[in-house]
């Protein structure tokens, strides 16, 4: 008899139970101490940020493991060099709900501008490092962008206009999500010194910044040497 692919038997039992603990989460929450509180939706956020949609993908349609592809990340670059625009256009989805769901979770059980920051570095933190795969998994893009979408819409614009334009200038996809990443940070700082913004929102946006870039330190250093392939070209990108 066959064993079932550990791949798949996560996607019908750890999947359903993670958006069940969600749903409890959001329910039961609302009374409870905020100690309570915040361990409760800081862990669903890491956890929820750790599902490697890329991997699960590609491994149940195709049966291969992303991370020996291309840049061996799991985020959607990676994924459309490798599977193409309709599977990687999934995964841009999954991910960018992957920063969404944490910080509306936060808002509505906890309301403080603090939590949300919390959750949505947390769940970029589980993209990064999923603890469901070693600890080996995307470069953020698209699930800080989702989290940055919620917390700050018009830094979130800011920086999805620079990424466009520096791709298609440069022909640079990292170079692009890097450029993006500072000029959302930047326009964070902005609102937040003109009062349109909360502090722990611009703290966000340089952190998680920080984190998104220091992911691409291979990229950097690749673009430097000359080494980078541009857009178009099969290679290692952005996450």
């Amino acid at each position: 008899m066959n064993r079932l692919n550990p791949t798949i038997i996560f996607a019908l039992t750890g999947i359903p139970l993670l958006a069940a603990a969600f749903v409890a989460v959001l329910l039961t929450m609302g009374g409870q101490p905020k100690p309570v509180q915040y361990a409760a939706v800081l862990s669903i956020s890491y956890l929820l940020g750790s599902v490697p949609w890329g991997y699960i993908l590609l491994k149940m349609r195709m049966g291969v493991d992303i991370r020996q592809y291309g840049s061996g990340r799991t985020g959607m670059s990676n994924v459309l060099r490798t599977a193409g625009g309709k599977v990687a256009a999934l995964v841009l989805l999954l991910d960018v709900s992957k920063g969404v769901l944490p910080v509306f979770l936060a808002r509505t059980i906890i309301g403080a501008s603090e939590a949300d920051v919390a959750a949505a570095l947390l769940a970029l933190i589980g993209h990064n490092w999923p603890v469901f795969l070693g600890f080996r998994g995307g470069r953020g893009i698209a699930t800080g962008a989702g989290a940055l979408t919620i917390l700050a819409p018009i830094s979130a614009a800011v920086g999805f206009l620079v990424f466009v334009s520096a791709t298609f200038a440069s022909r640079y996809v990292s170079l692009g999500s890097i450029t993006g990443v500072v000029a959302a940070s930047l326009a964070m700082l902005a609102l937040d010194l003109l009062g349109y913004s909360p502090t722990p929102y611009t703290l966000y946006g340089f952190l998680g910044g920080g984190i998104i870039i220091w992911q691409h330190r291979d990229n950097i250093r690749r673009i430097r040497e000359g080494n980078e392939r541009r857009l178009g070209h099969p290679s290692t990108g952005s996450s």
